[in-house]
């Protein structure tokens, strides 16, 4: 890929100096047309009367799968197809097109970006191209403004990186419109309710409950087979969330960003990062340094009963149980 970006460079350089607008509009319609290739199918699979799921085996992205590491939800109503999380590129978004399509005729109307991570809304850019600019991009302000800074072309750098460039194309289209817990949206036979209770995974998580079919996709927050990412997130205020979302919407079936759907994801993985955080707590309270609570952690049996089934648990579980550690010790004091 690179090979060809230096190819032409030197082709347009070597017509000589004279800089002609249509040299220029030339290189610009080749650097344009590069791109890394298609993402093989990835079926999608009905979850409940409305929602459909492309599931991704994957939770890291890797050269062999281009990027394909994030589910990708969507809706069908009366009024068009919502889509809830676009992938983590064009080549992802434009596959999940192909798949929609397979499972309905009606047009994508809106998007919501659950958070600012890259693998959830990098696709956007395939779903505006096929729809129209018209479209709504819906997302927290937080992860708008993140979307719309330094991040996102950070996320886009580190997906191409990551996929030795399989991304290549891939442009940020950053949200259009904010919203807030308690908005609801209505299009016809379906209403989509947000819901966000402060930090969890990252501070602009969104949650979106599809009312009608008790189904809730939940982005990030919580997570089957994979370690989340709490970099910028708070163990205490996933908790929180689970409890507040729990209580607000009854009995769900749960759909993750990552891994597949469950009525008990939220117990389970809360159980999970409670085996992190609630040894961290009592390893202050006992005095333990910070470099010993990780073997504790690693003891701990909720701990031990997700571990081996649990993706990038042994590249992260020293990370995350450093950051569970320091907020337990400030939540202390």
């Amino acid at each position: 890929m690179n090979q060809r970006r230096t190819i032409l460079k030197i082709s347009v350089g070597a017509i000589g100096l004279v800089a002609l607008p249509q040299v220029i509009n030339f290189a610009k319609a080749a650097e344009e047309f590069i791109k890394g290739p298609k993402v093989k199918d990835h079926p999608a699979k009905q979850l409940s009367k409305h929602v459909w799921m492309i599931y991704s085996p994957d939770g890291f992205p890797t050269a062999e799968n281009q990027g394909m590491m994030a589910n990708i939800t969507f809706v069908i109503t009366k009024k068009g197809i919502v889509v809830l999380d676009t992938g983590a590129s064009l080549q992802i978004g434009e596959m999940a097109i192909r798949m929609i399509k397979k499972v309905s005729s009606l047009p994508v109307i809106a998007i919501f970006n659950s958070h600012y991570h890259g693998d959830h809304f990098l696709g956007n850019q395939a779903f505006i191209e096929a729809y129209g600019q018209e479209i709504p991009i819906y997302a927290h302000p937080y992860s708008l403004n993140q979307i719309k800074g330094i991040e996102g072309n950070a996320w886009k750098s580190l997906m191409e990186r990551w996929t030795n460039q399989a991304t290549v194309g891939t442009k940020v289209i950053p949200p259009t419109h904010t919203v807030k817990h308690g908005d609801v949206f209505d299009y016809g036979d379906i209403q989509i309710r947000v819901h966000h209770y402060g930090i969890s995974h990252t501070p602009g998580d969104i949650c979106l409950e599809v009312v009608q079919d008790q189904v809730t996709y939940v982005g990030d927050i919580a997570m089957d087979g994979r370690i989340a990412n709490m970099d910028d997130g708070s163990y205490v205020g996933t908790f929180k969330t689970y409890k507040a979302l729990s209580e607000a919407t009854g009995e769900q079936l749960w759909i993750p960003g990552h891994g597949n759907a469950k009525k008990t994801l939220l117990k389970e993985y809360g159980e999970f990062m409670g085996g992190i955080y609630e040894t961290c707590v009592k390893a202050i309270q006992d005095g333990v340094d910070p470099s010993a609570a990780k073997a504790l952690v690693l003891k701990d049996p909720r701990v031990m009963k997700y571990a081996k089934t649990t993706a990038g648990f042994e590249g992260n579980i020293g990370k995350y149980t450093s950051l569970a550690y320091l907020e337990a010790e400030k939540e202390a004091f």
